[in-house]
């Protein structure tokens, strides 16, 4: 079997019969085959974007059930260690000042974690600057008059 010789100054897969091809075609038709292909790009692109974001909303799943469970297990940390706390001052006071002083940590605690919580949340900006691109793609899709010439 015989392979066909190409030119060393040719792009590697050019054939010549496409440039025929290509020649021979009509302005009308390239540009309904470009825009053709151009729209199927697009598809498989959204397509491609689909199955990523659906294989990384798995994962993402995944990993905050286990944030969740962990949450959990902090959480029943926190009691059991908050009861032994009122159990152990309960031994040196009355039970209902061994209960406050317990619930008044957990107050200053809560309130600590709120205001860190609300300092981050000023920082959050938002999806500002995907917002603005997309809301510039329409303008770049429609045909402008300037610098065309009749």
């Amino acid at each position: 079997m015989t392979t066909p010789t190409q030119d060393p100054g040719l792009a590697p897969g050019y054939h010549p019969h496409e440039a025929d091809e290509v020649r021979g075609s009509s302005l009308g038709e390239l540009m309904k085959q470009v825009t053709s292909d151009l729209s199927t790009l697009v598809r498989q692109e959204v397509e491609l974007a689909k199955a990523e974001i659906r294989q990384e909303g798995k994962k993402a799943g995944k990993a905050a059930g286990f944030f969740g469970g962990a949450g959990l297990g902090g959480y029943m940390v926190a009691l059991f260690l908050s009861l032994a706390l009122w159990a152990g001052l309960s031994n040196v006071m009355d039970g209902g000042w061994a209960a406050l002083i317990v619930a008044v940590l957990w107050g200053a605690i809560a309130a600590v974690l709120y205001s860190m919580g609300r300092k981050n949340a000023e920082h959050i900006r938002g999806l500002t600057q995907t917002n603005a691109t997309v809301q510039r793609i329409p303008d770049a899709l429609k045909p402008h008059s300037e610098g065309v010439t009749r």
